[in-house]
């Protein structure tokens, strides 16, 4: 009787091993479509509903504005609810905000892209936390696994927008609702996972106390939070504004769209190896300037030529140079903490300071853009920015730990 409770236990806990690995991809499959499908329509909604290029840039900043407010609210809410419950009531915002979304009144839209964010910054926050928690030996290889998940539905999503816009005549608005799928698959499995999840309110995953104020007075979980919000700048001015830029330089839309697309397929290799590269050194400064130097030349190519070779190249290294970076700063937020409760403090912080320099990344690029109508300037600044995150980067990659 006990060998058969025992091999029960064994195969509910590989069940739910397996769930719980599941669940975590899936909440990546919606952490950036229902942000990157905006890109490639955005001159489309701007149009349709009359907006002019900042406000279109604030379909993509708002989110991060939302962001930037829910990020340090996020662990507290996990605390009195676990975290399993946390991320459901993420994924059921962020299913609501898409639904609204898609009606064509600027009021409805702009409420639905908020609800959007505030769902998408509780996942964000708590799903380092988790990886931390769940699979503490394990960071680096399931940073990977969740970055690489993030990165393959942001870029199907890009490529799909124009094609499900016009291509099969469903206008923007069926473009921007069919990513409910995904959130309502996810949310199937955390009911079940919320279900199995016993409260968590030990002295270890209280994230509310002396830990979260001394976080704030950290100069490396500052580094950390600069890297990541100067690196979120240059990926959401990115998704938002590459498909306009190639199109000024004679490109088609749908085929700008699927350029923007292949940028982050291009990076998806990067996303997985970093990560895993990254845990095998005691210090990544030389991964952050490999990727400073992608980002530079990539963004440099945009700027000296437009011819189609030159394009090409650009975007690749753009790519790479993205997700790359991005993967670098989710697992930053893995490594240079000790334990669940500190990766959840600094991921509060750095995707909360994060998300305000990148939420200024879109409307201020579109806001240069219709002050001078070329996209020199702009692209200048994302190369100054570049440099910026090599800094901080510098700083970030340390072997230190935020609290020591």
């Amino acid at each position: 009787m006990d060998v058969h409770n025992t091999m029960t236990s064994d195969k509910s806990k590989r069940l739910y091993q397996f769930l719980l690995i599941t669940g975590i991809v899936f909440i990546a499959f919606n952490l950036r479509p229902a942000i990157t499908s905006v890109g490639p329509v955005i001159g489309i909604i701007r149009d349709d509903i009359g907006l002019s290029n900042w406000s279109a840039g604030l379909l993509t900043s708002l989110p991060l504005i939302a962001f930037a407010v829910m990020s340090p609210i996020a662990p507290r809410l996990a605390n009195r609810l676990t975290n399993e419950r946390a991320l459901l009531i993420g994924l059921l915002l962020l299913l609501f905000g898409i639904v609204i979304r898609s009606f064509t009144f600027i009021t409805l839209l702009f409420i639905g892209t908020l609800f959007i964010g505030l769902g998408i910054a509780i996942c964000n926050v708590l799903l380092p936390g988790v990886v931390k928690e769940k699979f503490p030996t394990k960071v680096a290889l399931m940073t990977s696994v969740y970055s690489t998940s993030m990165g393959i539905f942001a870029a199907t999503a890009s490529g799909l927008s124009i094609p499900f816009a016009k291509g099969l005549d469903l206008g923007w608005q069926i473009a921007l609702l069919v990513w409910i799928v995904p959130a309502i698959l996810a949310i199937m499995i955390w009911i079940y996972l919320s279900k199995k999840s016993k409260s968590e309110t030990t002295a270890e995953m209280t994230y509310v106390g002396k830990g979260e104020n001394r976080m704030w007075r950290s100069p490396l979980a500052w580094q950390v939070a600069s890297f990541m919000g100067l690196q979120s700048f240059l990926f959401y001015v990115t998704i938002s504004w590459l498909p306009e830029i190639l199109h000024d330089y004679g490109v088609s839309m749908a085929t700008a769209g699927w350029m923007l697309s292949f940028t982050q397929f291009i990076g998806l290799p990067a996303s997985f190896l970093v990560p895993v590269i990254a845990g095998r050194f005691s210090s990544q400064r030389g991964i952050v300037l490999v990727m400073g130097a992608f980002a530079v030349s990539g963004y440099g190519g945009l700027l000296v030529g437009d011819s189609y070779a030159v394009m090409v190249i650009s975007t690749i290294l753009i790519g790479i140079a993205m997700s790359g970076s991005f993967a670098l700063a989710l697992a930053f937020l893995g490594m240079r903490a000790r334990n669940a409760k500190q990766a959840a403090e600094l991921s509060g912080m750095a995707q909360s300071l994060g998300y305000v320099l990148a939420a200024v990344g879109p409307m201020f690029i579109g806001y240069l853009y219709d002050l001078t109508h070329i996209w020199t300037v702009p692209l200048i600044t994302l190369i100054c920015v570049a440099l910026f995150v090599v800094i901080f980067g510098f700083g970030a990659g340390r072997d230190k730990y935020v609290l020591d």
